[in-house]
């Protein structure tokens, strides 16, 4: 049975992923969709309703993103927010024009609670503000439901047409009841009945992939990570012993960890009844990036070996019919696969696969999850939590987290700090807090006096940030008592370091992994 969906037509905004994972935690499916992809696609998914996002242009340009006012006499309630509200009344006969005072940040909004939108929402409510341009004048057969002290338009809306239009941005944590609003709009105004539940979603899948492979042979992407735990998990429940997982120490791995994998997982692990293969591919991954400095070669480079090593152990095992990896949907959306978003980075899931695969198909039943989806479709299916919560660790793995050219001798550095950081948090108390963290090597040098000779050695960055959906993060406000101590054991027990930093930057604008 198909799910109900909610479409977020993407013109270019940096909230996309999160407008999409806020209605899905309304219990509603939602996908995101470039303006520019074919109205018959969008159509073809029947949706219930459907949202266009922000986005960097201004309506009144000659090159300006826009759709085909076509949309809009589908009879599907349209939500525009940011730019997606000018667009819709620039489209419809209304006027946009560039504000006289810019508004940026959090801002008091009165709203006509009588709206269906708004429904439940205080008259006075605190939203987020991001606009140069504003809507000077309403389209036709729209009325005005918010406005703000220097913004006399912050809402309109057609209820008898079902198109809404916001200038704040309902989806961000600043906006106090926006997810109120966002609620109101996919079931007040949508009329969605929310079928979106892990539980409904494990049951399809499990039923989905017993009718996909059939009696066919399954190789599994097993990093013991979060994402490919799950989706190891989810194999096994499907198929059983017709699943192998192979675990590839591509030598960029957090300290310890190929021993804790192996323990998990490994024969006569008492966790999971599958067959398992440890594959020690460090010094192969060594020398194909040795001399590699850019992030996106390393990425696909890195991608690319995984596959042959797959490959390579689907011929050693025999007619393997079917690959899978734990890509899940910020992967796609970030590589650029969906939305019109720049691509970010290319995860070694997506962005990064050759041209040509051994394989009949890859097999991604988590491709559509968001991480904490993720981590509940885990609890369903019987995963102990230490796993479930486990810290979020890129497939790349420490090549992300040394800037330029990867080595033994450079891996070695990272795994000794981020061991300590780890460690020290931990007796802090602070690991429940914290969201993710890690240690990176920079490519900076720099002088030190240490035992009363001079050094020219690396220094290494700390990250520790706060996050409900790893789409944005803020910088986590550290004790100095722990910065302190990591610092002194870090320049003190790991060679070849004589300087530590704290980075403070939030995503946006930085994403959480160093590249």
């Amino acid at each position: 049975m198909q799910q109900e969906t909610v479409i977020v037509l993407d013109f270019g905004g940096q909230y996309n992923q999160l407008i999409a994972r806020r209605v899905r935690e309304c219990n509603v499916y939602c996908e995101i969709y470039s303006y520019k992809t074919d109205l018959a696609k969008i159509k073809e998914k029947n949706p219930k309703g459907i949202i266009f996002t922000g986005g960097p242009n201004s309506v009144y340009l000659p090159d300006a993103a826009a759709c085909d006012p076509e949309i809009y006499s589908w009879g599907v309630p349209i939500l525009g927010i940011c730019y997606g509200s000018q667009l819709m009344m620039h489209q419809l006969g209304g006027k946009v024009d560039r504000a006289p005072e810019r508004e940026y940040g959090k801002t008091e909004v009165m709203v006509n609670t009588e709206s269906k939108l708004f429904e439940g929402v205080s008259p006075k409510t605190i939203c987020w503000m991001s606009h140069n341009d504003y809507i000077a004048q309403p389209a036709p057969g729209f009325a005005i439901s918010a406005h703000t002290a220097n913004c006399p338009v912050a809402a309109v809306e057609n209820p008898e047409k079902g198109l809404y239009a916001v200038q704040f941005h309902p989806e961000v944590l600043h906006t106090q009841e926006g997810t109120k609003m966002l609620h109101n709009f996919v079931y007040n105004v949508c009329g969605c009945k929310g079928d979106w539940r892990m539980d409904s979603f494990v049951e399809r899948t499990v039923a989905s992939l017993k009718e996909k492979i059939g009696d066919g042979k399954v190789l599994c992407a097993l990093s013991g990570g979060v994402d490919s735990s799950v989706l190891a998990a989810l194999l096994a429940k499907a198929i059983g012993k017709q699943l192998t997982c192979v675990f590839v120490d591509h030598g960029l791995l957090r300290k310890d960890e190929k021993e804790q994998v192996c323990q998990v997982f490994g024969p006569g692990n008492g966790n999971f009844d599958i067959n398992f293969i440890c594959v020690d591919a460090r010094e192969r991954y060594y020398a194909k990036l040795a001399g590699v400095t850019e992030p996106e070669r390393k990425r696909k480079i890195i991608g690319e070996e995984f596959i042959r090593v797959f490959e390579e152990q689907a011929k050693m095992i025999g007619a393997v019919d079917y690959l899978a990896q734990g890509t899940i949907y910020p992967d796609v959306v970030e590589s650029g696969l969906g939305g019109e978003s720049t691509v970010i980075k290319s995860h070694h899931n997506v962005g990064g696969l050759p041209d040509t695969v051994d394989f009949k198909e890859l097999v991604e039943p988590l491709r559509d999850l968001f991480k904490d989806e993720v981590r509940q479709v885990g609890r369903e299916v019987g995963l102990p939590e230490y796993l479930v919560n486990r810290q979020p660790f890129p497939g790349p793995g420490l090549a992300i987290r040394i800037i330029g050219e990867v080595t033994a001798e450079k891996v070695k550095i990272v795994q000794e700090a981020d061991a300590i950081w780890r460690e020290e948090i931990a007796a802090a108390g602070l690991d429940k807090e914290i969201s993710q963290y890690y240690a990176a090597l920079t490519n900076v040098h720099s002088v030190g006096v240490m035992g009363d000779e001079r050094t020219y050695d690396y220094a290494v960055a700390l990250r520790a940030v706060t996050t409900i959906d790893f789409m944005t993060a803020e910088s986590y406000d550290m004790p100095w008592s722990v910065l302190g101590k990591v610092t002194s054991r870090i320049v003190n027990e790991v060679k070849h370091v004589n300087r530590v930093f704290y980075d403070c930057t939030g995503k946006p604008p930085a994403t959480i992994e160093l590249e």
